[in-house]
């Protein structure tokens, strides 16, 4: 991305940028010839971008799937528009605040691949895929399909409409190390009746990291007659994609994971022709039923988060989305590579490489995920979260592109003094 380009990004509500912006963009430069596949494994080029996060040295943080740790410039920018919401106060949220949020929502839609007018900001991935699946119009005995290694958050608004309208729901379960893409297809294929109305599917499964045949399992249950709800927490600004191209009907994803904004941003896609089917989370003035800024009435809320979105997406661009994917998924492949043979250790993430990118799990034979994740954060220093459920035991490990390969070292380390231990 042209310096002049990220400058202008950034000069929302008359803020100038961060003054590193000017020295990322001149030292980026230096490598436009390089192929982003040559880079996803020199070290030297990402401990660069690790010197822009401020990182706590207390441990080795391999949770970035929950909240991505914001870079300092993407930090002070989003200090910068607190303090210019508060400055403008009243006068802010009564003249240029909606014309903000679908500027920023219209940059979200630049990454995502689609049509500003298809898709809304949220405030994360429950609240987008909770409306929909509360918002749809059901009747009695219709049916719902998802996994059990769906998001909690999700599951659970299910079985409220099953409480609240009778709504049948069908859970299956997705394995672990799938042999084609034709196994999982079948899998929900082999779910759907004359009843089904949805199909709720993760587009990369939380706790393994497993990316599924979305486009496939849509183009399915379509010519069944059912929509399909995807859950994309994990896939915007991991891997490469755009959203039209996965044929889905719906899709949830929240920001301050991989796009790495401030918490409290997400997004909804919803395909022009379904727009009008979802009831609002809350109510909003008549409107057309194909402008979906009627699903977008949520009351006062922290406009400066919205704002911050210019930076994020400035910076992953300055990143490159192909640069990205790749160090991600290198990162990946570097630790699991060295530990799926170990004695007692198992990965719990398919091993062929396009079917997952930065996330894996991993657990020991015998060990409670949460004894292991207890025993890597006290004896090694490794923070990651445990995972018990759902045919998945063990560790989430989730890297950002600030992490080393030094410091999965520690973690193989540590897998194979565990292992052996067992």
């Amino acid at each position: 991305m042209k310096k002049r380009l990220f400058l202008k990004s950034l000069a929302l509500a008359g803020i100038s940028a961060p003054l590193s912006a000017g020295a990322m963009d001149q030292w980026l430069a230096k490598f436009a010839d390089r192929s982003a596949e040559s880079m996803g494994s020199d070290d030297d080029f990402w401990m660069r971008i690790r010197g822009g996060y401020r990182l706590k040295p207390d441990y080795i943080n391999l949770e970035s799937g929950y909240y991505n740790i914001l870079p300092t410039e993407i930090l002070e920018y989003y200090i910068t528009q607190i303090r210019e919401v508060n400055y403008q106060g009243s006068y802010y949220m009564r003249t240029v605040q909606w014309d903000n949020k679908r500027a920023m929502a219209a940059k979200v839609a630049a990454v995502a691949g689609c049509s500003p007018d298809e898709l809304i900001l949220t405030r994360n991935t429950t609240e987008s895929l909770d409306m929909v699946i509360g918002g749809i119009h059901w009747n009695t005995g219709d049916e719902a399909i998802m996994a059990e290694q769906d998001y909690g958050s999700m599951l659970e608004m299910f079985k409220q409409v099953s409480k609240r309208f009778g709504v049948v729901n069908k859970i299956l379960s997705v394995p672990n190390h799938p042999e084609s893409d034709e196994e999982i297809v079948k899998l929900y294929a082999d779910a759907i009746t004359d009843k089904t109305r949805l199909i709720l599917v993760s587009h990369m499964i939380n706790i393994t990291g497993q990316i599924l045949p979305i486009q496939k399992i849509c183009d399915m249950a379509h010519k069944k007659g059912v929509e399909v709800l995807v859950d994309g927490a994990h896939a915007i600004a991991h891997i490469q994609f755009n959203i039209p191209d996965l044929h889905c009907d719906y899709y949830g994803a929240s920001l301050h994971k991989w796009l790495s904004t401030p918490l409290g941003v997400g997004l909804l896609y919803v395909r022009r022709e379904r727009i009008g089917g979802i009831w609002p989370l809350l109510a909003e003035g008549d409107k057309s039923t194909i402008d979906i800024s009627r699903l977008n009435h949520i009351g006062t809320h922290p406009v400066h988060t919205d704002l911050a979105i210019s930076s994020s997406v400035a910076f992953y661009q300055m990143i490159g989305a192909e640069r990205k994917e790749i160090r991600l998924r290198f990162l990946q492949q570097y630790w699991t590579s060295k530990v799926r043979n170990l004695p007692n250790v198992i990965v719990n993430t398919p091993v062929d490489p396009k079917r997952s990118c930065g996330i894996a799990n991993v657990g020991i034979k015998g060990m409670k995920p949460g004894e292991m994740a207890d025993l890597l954060l006290k004896k090694y220093k490794i923070y990651t979260v445990a995972i018990d459920g759902a045919n998945v035991h063990g560790c989430r490990i989730t890297p950002n592109i600030f992490t080393t390969t030094a410091e999965l070292d520690v973690l193989v380390k540590a897998l194979t003094e565990m292992g052996a231990s067992v």
